[in-house]
């Protein structure tokens, strides 16, 4: 379970920041870790690969506490988080970032239970990761709630329709957590990043504009996070397109998407 002793510290520089992350153990996960660890920030990292978690915490130069999890599992999620609270504290931010994408069509019977599967992670791991924590954050009065939404939760996307309809919940209910939460002191912060470069990318076989690099899309993400952000897109020229297709017609968006690249069917990891 942990690797390492926290920190005794407890005041607030960005040195003594407790960070606890799903879906930690590559892509966009490790990059926050490395960006929070640089800053001396005690971690708690979660994902379904401890072997990959155990590697990123041996180089990293901050206290971290790893927990072989899936986020799927209610139990499993709380447990990681009681240990974390007991032995690290209070987290200052918990960033909901476990999520996976694999190309979908309803048509296809053997994909029921690939669609099951996204919600399940997507959604569905995003309340089991805020819920151990949301009572003691309203009580302290402060805190960050961050979830990993994406822009592909914007509008619907040929070959997408798992991974664009739980990003689509994942947004409207960050948006719900917000609103319900709002005078706590506790903020809930959407993250919806377009394309970023991470092993869930590397093998679209179409163009991905604005492919940003994942360490730095990293740093963007804490920015949004640290000035409280409701809802962020990055790169930001994403953030343009994204404001241009939600505000489509309809009959025009299905023609454009029609030219879209679909994401192609698979398995998932």
């Amino acid at each position: 379970m942990p690797r390492t002793a926290p920190s005794s510290r407890r005041s607030k520089p960005l040195n003594a920041r407790r960070v606890f992350i799903t879906g930690a153990s590559s892509g966009i996960g490790a990059a926050l870790a490395r960006h929070y660890a640089a800053q001396g920030a005690t971690l708690g990292l979660l994902a379904r690969r401890g072997e990959a978690l155990a590697a990123l915490s041996a180089v990293l130069p901050a206290p971290s506490f790893c927990y072989a999890a899936d986020v799927a599992d209610a139990k499993a999620v709380a447990t990681a988080a009681e240990d974390f609270l007991a032995q690290a504290g209070l987290p200052d931010i918990v960033i909901a970032n476990a999520g996976v994408s694999v190309g979908t069509l309803t048509q296809e019977a053997e994909d029921l239970p690939v669609f099951r599967r996204v919600f399940e992670t997507n959604v569905l791991g995003m309340v089991h990761t805020f819920q151990p924590f949301v009572a003691a954050l309203v009580a302290a009065g402060r805190g960050r709630l961050v979830g990993v939404a994406s822009v592909a939760g914007i509008r619907g996307l040929p070959g997408a329709g798992a991974y664009s309809a739980s990003k689509a919940a994942a947004i409207a209910y960050l948006e719900a957590l917000r609103v319900e939460l709002a005078g706590t002191g506790v903020k809930v912060v959407t993250l919806a990043p377009g394309y970023i470069a991470t092993p869930m990318t590397a093998n679209n076989p179409y163009p991905m504009p604005f492919l940003m690099p994942v360490d730095k899309a990293a740093g963007s993400m804490a920015r949004a996070i640290e000035r409280g952000a409701r809802f962020a897109v990055m790169p930001w020229p994403m953030a343009f397109v994204a404001a241009a297709l939600k505000c489509l017609p309809r009959p025009l968006f299905d023609r454009l998407a029609g030219r879209f690249g679909s994401k192609p069917r698979g398995t998932l990891p």
